[in-house]
């Protein structure tokens, strides 16, 4: 097996996904390149290419069980192992989702992509995962999924949302049930909130950068072997549930 560090992130052929993919990338790891769009994907790799990051599409679509099987499959004869997988890809889901007439179709395609596509995908991945020294598993979350935050007055948390926002929540209750499976194991894993960035996800509103938002998923993709596992941080620190 290659003694470089290889990262999978879903996601990764725009915003967000992209720059941690850079970041990683910068670090000297060999990085794969998840996304469903081939066009989007091969664009992203060849453009990480020519920065000089080792990168390599990986076609992959978190919904769906046969593409998730095959992107594992895809990296087992690449590489062997993984060392560290950032679970990126994420949807808002159409709006409004005000509680009382929100579309349940918005809602289950929200927790379908947000929470079942993160289990789909770790759950594929963990036996390769369980191959490297130090494996490191980062749940992009939302600190609009705290729920402390969600019921401070005077707390910004963004609009009333009754599919995106509970989907962040139960992201990161699966996140501590991982920990609490995992636990005399070396994965780490952790949920990590990026901040309000713009990106087309929200229609590049956002007041940071993809790359300022890719910051807390490297630091939490190369946590030392006695780093936290089950949290929630953002750049600041822990994030309140």
């Amino acid at each position: 097996m290659s003694e470089q560090t290889i990262a999978l992130v879903t996601g990764a052929n725009k915003g967000i996904g992209y720059e941690i993919a850079a970041g990683l990338g910068t670090l000297g790891w060999r990085v794969g390149v998840g996304a469903r769009d081939e066009e989007r994907r091969e664009t992203a790799v060849a453009k990480l290419r020519a920065g000089g990051v080792d990168a390599f599409g990986v076609p992959l679509d978190v919904t769906d069980d046969a593409s998730v099987a095959d992107a594992a499959r895809l990296i087992e004869d690449g590489a062997g192992r993984l060392d560290v997988l950032v679970n990126n890809a994420g949807i808002t889901g159409d709006g409004p989702q005000m509680p009382t007439t929100v579309d349940v179709a918005t809602v289950r395609a929200a927790v379908e992509t947000n929470v079942i596509g993160v289990i789909r995908v770790t759950n594929a991945m963990l036996p390769l995962l369980r191959r490297s020294s130090s494996p490191r598993i980062v749940n992009m979350s939302s600190g609009v999924g705290s729920l402390t935050r969600q019921t401070t007055p005077g707390t910004e948390t963004g609009p009333i949302s009754a599919a995106y926002t509970p989907s962040k929540t139960f992201l990161n209750a699966v996140t501590v049930q991982y920990a609490k499976e995992l636990s005399d194991t070396n994965i780490l894993i952790n949920a990590a909130c990026p901040g309000y960035c713009a990106t087309d996800l929200n229609g590049f509103r956002g007041f940071r950068t993809p790359e300022q938002g890719a910051a807390i998923a490297l630091r939490l993709a190369t946590l030392p072997d006695d780093g936290p596992t089950g949290s929630f941080f953002d750049d600041a620190g822990a994030v309140p549930w």
